[in-house]
């Protein structure tokens, strides 16, 4: 079983920066995909980023040149580096794992950003 726990939220004001973190449990960290997706209220959730196994990080269009996905396998933790922050960036950020067509999602981080 896989556990996901997103760390690193916050209130910060327009044009400023936070780091998420997703610290995973279990052993299939390094060889699975990881992803960050956000949720703003009324609205679907939608992609943020992911970072695949092997291959291409793909960035949401509305995030690209401001957010930086990373991973570091040795401690089973995936980042999201954001700056530039909008008040549009307002959203509860979600970890997601994904291993052989499994998907795991953590419980979510508050993002505010006030203008």
């Amino acid at each position: 079983q896989v556990q996901l726990v997103e760390s690193g939220g916050g209130l910060v004001q327009a044009g400023g920066s936070l780091r998420l973190s997703c610290a995973a449990s279990g052993s299939i960290f390094s060889i699975s995909g990881v992803g960050w997706y956000r949720q703003a209220p009324g609205k679907q959730r939608e992609l943020v980023a992911r970072m695949p196994t092997t291959g291409t990080t793909m960035y949401a269009e509305y995030v690209k040149g401001r957010f930086t996905i990373s991973r570091h396998n040795a401690r089973n933790t995936v980042y999201l580096q954001m700056n530039s922050l909008t008040v549009e960036d307002t959203a509860v950020y979600y970890c997601n794992l994904r291993y052989s067509n499994v998907e795991y999602w953590g419980q979510g981080t508050q993002v505010t950003v006030s203008s």
